[in-house]
């Protein structure tokens, strides 16, 4: 089973008698529909509806959460926590045994880690697993990218940048991110608007090439206007958040999609029931309009 140790990761610890009520009314995530043993994405939001962090919630036990968040930004998300706790009785803390893997593919060398594993609930179509706190050695983080990639999987810091996204853009909204039956958490009300009205136009497509890409940040244009920005790559391939209207106008119109000097292939992650639109704009309107 391959596997990778991610050593940008931290996780963080919410706990005590008013954890899941106290997160539930702050995080996108429906704790209500979280199962003991699974891991699902969700998202801090701003007001306005835009991600402020990012991270991978599961259970740790009665009354226990693990948010699992980039390792840079994991300070500041305990702060921004805190100034939500209020009376909330509820400890957080980040968490002493930090180290966190991931593995996919078969199940036959889960024994090497010493921890409880936790599937990733953002993967459809291969099984991935999460252990946390354990000891592990070795592994394959360019494995571990090449798979994110193929699978459509966006992270930020990589693929987009904190307080510029909406969930609907980095598709929480299609991995389970997104309570939308659900009571009211911080920006939620942005973020229902543009479900029910089907206004999302920005989102994660696979990239493709037959050259190397280049490097995470390039802008995708066509006749020089940008229509994206490539976030990971490895080689030939890559991810990108892109106005889907844009692009299936120039699928329509024939014409090159670039990254810099190089040609590329956009299409939708295989799992996901979001698909270009049937009607596009035309090339002269403004590309970087707010949906919501």
């Amino acid at each position: 089973m391959p596997f990778a140790l991610l050593k940008d990761r931290a996780l963080v610890s919410v706990s005590g008698p008013d954890a899941e009520n106290f997160l539930q009314n702050i995080l996108t995530t429906d704790l209500e529909a979280l199962a003991a043993g699974e891991a699902k994405p969700g998202a801090l939001l701003t007001p306005q509806g835009k991600i402020l962090f990012d991270f991978l919630i599961s259970r740790a036990g009665e009354n226990s959460f693990r948010l699992e968040c980039r390792a840079d930004v994991s300070d500041d998300f305990i702060r921004r926590l805190m100034l939500y706790k209020l009376r909330a009785k509820v400890e957080i803390a980040k968490a002493e045994q930090g180290l966190v893997a991931v593995a996919w593919g078969d199940h036959s060398t889960a024994s090497q880690f010493d921890s409880t594993p936790v599937a990733d609930a953002r993967f459809r179509d291969v099984s991935v697993t999460r252990f946390y706190g354990g000891t592990a050695a070795g592994g394959d983080p360019a494995a571990w990218q090449a798979l994110r990639i193929a699978h459509g999987i966006a992270e930020s810091g990589s693929d987009y940048q904190l307080g510029d996204a909406f969930p609907h853009d980095v598709l929480l909204d299609e991995t389970g991110g997104v309570g939308f039956r659900k009571g009211c958490y911080v920006g939620q009300e942005v973020v229902s608007r543009m479900q029910h009205r089907g206004t999302a136009r920005r989102r994660v497509l696979i990239v493709s090439a037959e050259r190397p890409l280049p490097a995470p940040g390039a802008e995708l244009t066509v006749s020089g206007r940008p229509v994206g920005t490539l976030g990971t790559t490895a080689g030939t391939a890559g991810l990108a958040i892109a106005r889907i209207d844009r692009v299936k106008a120039a699928l329509d119109a024939g014409q090159p999609i670039m990254a810099d000097d190089v040609t590329v292939s956009l299409t939708i992650p295989a799992w996901a029931k979001f698909t270009f639109p049937l009607e596009t704009v035309g090339p002269q309107e403004s590309v970087g309009a707010e949906e919501a």
